[in-house]
């Protein structure tokens, strides 16, 4: 998934990757990624919208992302995802939020997608794990060490992606809630016009 800074400049070729991505999604193929509770933190979050609300939980993997994990981590517990929207949902493939930066609901969120943190960008930290119903991957652009803030979470499995883009963790409750997000506009590749909105994002350990 192209980054947080999908929109601008350089950045627009990593989201034309993922627009691709999308017409090859294979709707047979609905492959669900583990719904255990492992030892790594939980990420919960509340959801909220015209379309959908409810509690999303997504268990974190630092065995297999530790520098996103604990990014990711720090940044809910700063309290920087609460109100993000889920700025770029594409049917069938993947929902997408986390750009602290230009992502927040009651402002301004026509750049979201183009920012990310104050924290510095990630190295990459690519695996065999594929990419299945449920899984939740890092955006970045074109550039394998940008991931910063942003990450989305897959419909339904995209083999395309793997050993692509950091896998960080998966849901083991709350699907339904992410199944209901309000749909973007396949012209505007995903782009959600008043979209719905993580309201808390916290790190249950």
């Amino acid at each position: 998934m192209s980054d947080t800074r999908i929109f601008v400049g350089s950045m627009v070729a990593g989201l034309a990757v993922l627009g691709v991505a999308a017409f090859m999604y294979t709707s047979s193929n609905q492959a669900l990624a583990s719904t255990e509770d492992g030892p790594g933190p939980n990420l919960v979050i509340q959801v909220e919208g015209a379309a959908t609300s409810g509690t999303v939980v997504i268990d974190l993997l630092p065995d297999t992302a530790p520098k996103h994990v604990a990014q990711i981590t720090e940044l809910a517990r700063m309290g920087a995802y609460d109100n993000v929207v889920f700025h770029r949902v594409i049917d069938g493939f993947m929902a997408q939020t986390g750009d602290v930066k230009n992502g927040k609901w009651g402002h301004d969120i026509s750049m979201a997608g183009t920012g990310g943190s104050d924290l510095p960008d990630i190295p990459a930290e690519f695996t065999d794990e594929p990419f299945m119903r449920g899984t939740v991957g890092m955006a970045r652009s074109r550039q394998p060490d940008s991931a910063n803030s942003q990450f989305f979470i897959m419909f339904a499995p995209a083999d395309h992606l793997n050993g692509q883009y950091t896998i960080v963790g998966h849901v083991i409750s709350g699907m339904e809630v992410i199944d209901a997000l309000k749909k973007g506009s396949p012209d505007l590749n995903g782009a959600v016009d008043d979209p719905d909105r993580m309201v808390r994002v916290t790190v249950d350990q």
